[in-house]
């Protein structure tokens, strides 16, 4: 198929679009890149746009035969989002909106749509699909809203949509050739990654007193690669006129503790750290039960290990050149 992946240039979206071309699909990227990379745009056609500009991309989904859409352009910091509210409503609601005016416009009735594990609140428990959504941020919120439009528009327009929610993605592509690249950097294991290389003198833990074993955030990581592969298995279950969820985890809750004691096995390396008061809109735990996933897409993870998605993540920042152009 033909497939418009909005936000392709960035760290999931380039790695689906590998993935994509590898089961034999034709990726298109469309990337304003304000926070993704014109090299990470490797599998197929690059065009730069904003998804709010609902005529060029209208024009695109028309001049490329697009089949299905992948959307992953968003805003994605929690902390962000609780003091700029105003650009993940503007981005990730009215910015969808856009898009889907585009996509109807254009004929085209098949969406896989990146969301979030910030859809749902604090849990005591493994999260499935059908537990309350009830988001503490802006960003989950924004995240929600758009959910709900999808829900709405496959029920009056026909459009099939597939919802995947991932957890805390992680990892880098084994190959070398895609990996994590922010600015600034604020994702747990790639941060902790700097402070080992002595790239930022310290990781900073945001609480040290949450009601969890060792007092810091319990989070579920899933590597990169295994979302990608589930966008592919995505594309078998989109069904016109059907919204369909789906969480994405490996269903082990890690804590920041211990992040930063396996970065330090897989590295050799001290990860020097400090306390720091907890950030805005951060549940104390968020870990998913991804069964659904499982039985109805087929979807089996391929680097379940921790330590394999840090090993992967510290390849890739050790790659030629890398350190010199992040230090």
């Amino acid at each position: 198929m033909n497939i418009l992946v909005t936000g392709g240039a960035g760290f999931i979206g380039s790695h689906a679009c590998k993935a994509l071309a590898a089961a034999g699909h034709h990726p298109v990227v469309l990337d304003d890149l304000r926070t993704g990379h014109r090299r990470a745009v490797r599998f197929g056609p690059f065009v730069e746009g904003d998804i709010a500009d609902r005529i060029k991309v209208e024009a695109v989904l028309r001049e490329h035969r697009i089949d299905t859409v992948m959307h992953f352009a968003a805003s994605a910091y929690v902390g962000e989002s609780v003091l700029r509210p105003d650009l993940y409503y503007a981005n990730n609601v009215a910015g969808l909106l856009a898009l889907l005016d585009a996509v109807r416009a254009a004929g085209v009735g098949r969406i896989v749509f990146s969301s979030t594990c910030a859809t749902f609140g604090p849990a005591d428990h493994k999260i499935g699909e059908n537990d309350r959504q009830a988001p503490i941020n802006p960003y989950g919120r924004s995240k929600l809203m758009a959910e709900r439009i999808l829900a709405d528009y496959a029920a009056a327009f026909g459009l099939g949509a597939v919802v995947l929610r991932y957890f805390n993605a992680a990892g880098s592509d084994p190959d070398g050739e895609l990996g994590e690249d922010h600015d600034p950097e604020t994702h747990l294991i790639p941060a902790a990654l700097l402070a080992a290389a002595g790239l930022r003198p310290h990781l900073d833990v945001f609480g040290i007193d949450y009601p969890t074993p060792d007092g810091t955030c319990v989070r579920d990581f899933v590597h990169v690669c295994d979302l990608a592969d589930a966008h592919v298995a995505a594309l078998g279950a989109i069904e016109p006129g059907l919204f369909k969820a789906f969480n994405l985890g490996n269903g082990d809750g890690i804590s920041v503790r211990q992040i930063i004691d396996r970065v330090e096995a897989v590295t050799g390396r001290p990860v020097p750290w400090r306390a720091s008061p907890r950030r805005p809109g951060d549940p104390p735990s968020l870990v998913a039960d991804a069964s659904a996933a499982r039985r109805e897409l087929g979807w089996i993870p391929r680097f379940g290990e921790l330590d394999e998605m840090i090993g992967h993540a510290w390849a890739y920042m050790s790659g030629p050149g890398r350190m010199a152009r992040l230090s």
